[in-house]
């Protein structure tokens, strides 16, 4: 029964993406001589995600400490990585901010070509070259007031565990002396796991946005590194708060 309803899914994404694309192209269009950060077309791009979480009845989401992330100013948001439907529930948070993302999600099309539209960061993982040329465009996104949002494993996890996390988001925060807010996302690993497409049984996810960390309050890129996985870590293995 899973097998049948997890081909009518995905089925669902195909037909609609087109539709959303298109959508996608006229907000950039009008918002594209005011709009530099393209912030309107993140936002659509925020509800044209959650389309697909909340069109989906195997699955619940629940977003707490969505106030934490700011509207404007720079923030270097990380949080972990479970599956492939932490993407979707992340633009749950219907903040601004600049995704990074493995570039081959930037070849897929349709999907990929609004990443393009909305100027998120690409990323081969492994290449030198292009972790420099990322850096270097998040650098420009936190000149210009747009926060970006990183997963620090790298990757994700294949056992459920939290990996350990990777320095980049850290030296940026450092280095524009701006917050890093930890992200702990819930439950997503269950609903799909890295490898297979064939959706689970019933989830709750839950992304919950965790107390920002100021580099201020650090001896350097290493402690803080450690302090935001302590603290998504620590967040993990909370039970979820009664509503």
């Amino acid at each position: 029964m899973l097998r049948v309803f997890s081909v009518a899914y995905w089925a669902l994404i195909a037909v609609t993406c087109p539709v959303f694309f298109a959508g996608a192209l006229v907000v950039w269009l009008l918002t594209l001589p005011f709009d530099r950060r393209r912030v309107a077309l993140h936002l659509y791009s925020s509800a044209w995600a959650s389309f697909y979480v909340y069109a989906n009845p195997l699955w619940r989401l629940r977003v707490t400490g969505r106030d934490i992330l700011p509207w404007h100013g720079s923030a270097v948001l990380v949080a972990n990585h479970a599956s492939l439907i932490d993407i979707l529930v992340l633009f749950g948070l219907f903040r601004p901010y600049k995704w990074v993302s493995k570039q081959e999600i930037f070849t897929v099309p349709l999907i990929g070509w609004n990443m393009r539209l909305n100027d998120y960061v690409p990323l081969v993982r492994g290449r030198a070259e292009s972790v420099r040329r990322m850096m270097a465009h998040c650098d420009r996104h936190l000149t210009a007031g747009s926060p970006v949002m990183i997963f620090p494993e790298g990757r994700r996890t294949s056992d459920g565990t939290l990996q350990p996390f990777k320095n980049g988001a850290f030296d940026l925060a450092v280095r524009h002396r701006v917050p890093v807010i930890p992200i702990a996302v819930h439950g997503t690993r269950e609903a799909l796991p890295r490898h297979g497409l064939i959706l689970r049984s019933h989830i709750r996810a839950r992304v919950q946005a965790l107390p920002p960390l100021s580099p201020a309050d650090f001896d350097g890129v290493d402690a803080l590194r450690d302090a935001a996985r302590d603290a998504i870590a620590a967040a993990l293995t909370r039970p979820a708060p009664v509503p």
